[in-house]
């Protein structure tokens, strides 16, 4: 997700701290102007495919070999997820499978961070926020692709990870 909001702003930083850096975007992607009017396309090594594709990914990820892995590709938008609930739970669910599943038939990957979102929480109804204990969940198809997404990266985490000596976290970003 390197050419959305976020990504784009993470690639600025990690390049600033001197990273090499390595993107997945997708085309065509309506927020790409900010990865462009800060000349990212210049600055970082830019593919543009579905990481749905998974050959495709898992080729990219075994040419690449990154030591780190930032997953932030998808779709966005809780109306979207309305409007579009089978795509919405196939980017966000199956993207976010093809990330990790590539990354456990690496050598070289030593960390990951799967983004997600504060969406994947059941709502508490409360105005404190939210606490990773809480409960997820979500009532829409969108909050339901994160909370899935969450509970896949446990899984995999524990499945294949912890005995590989990789760590893997999840990040779960509020609107910004």
């Amino acid at each position: 997700g390197i050419t959305g909001f976020k990504g784009a702003w993470l690639a600025s930083w990690l390049i600033k701290l001197g990273a090499n850096v390595y993107g997945i975007g997708s085309k065509p992607n309506k927020n790409q102007n900010l990865f462009y009017s800060m000349k990212l396309d210049k600055k970082v090594n830019l593919s543009l495919f579905d990481i749905r594709d998974y050959k495709k990914l898992e080729k990219y990820v075994k040419k690449i070999k990154p030591q780190i892995v930032f997953h932030l590709a998808a779709q966005p938008l809780i109306y979207l997820g309305y409007k579009e609930p089978h795509s919405t739970l196939d980017v966000n669910f199956k993207g976010t499978l093809n990330v990790l599943e590539a990354c456990r038939t690496t050598k070289h990957t030593k960390s990951i961070i799967i983004v997600t979102s504060d969406k994947c929480y059941e709502s508490n109804n409360s105005t404190r926020g939210f606490v990773e204990s809480d409960r997820l969940g979500g009532i829409d198809p969108y909050s339901a692709s994160k909370a899935s997404a969450e509970i896949m990266t446990r899984a995999y985490r524990k499945s294949f990870f912890s005995k590989k000596n990789i760590g893997v976290s999840s990040a779960r970003a509020g609107n910004v």
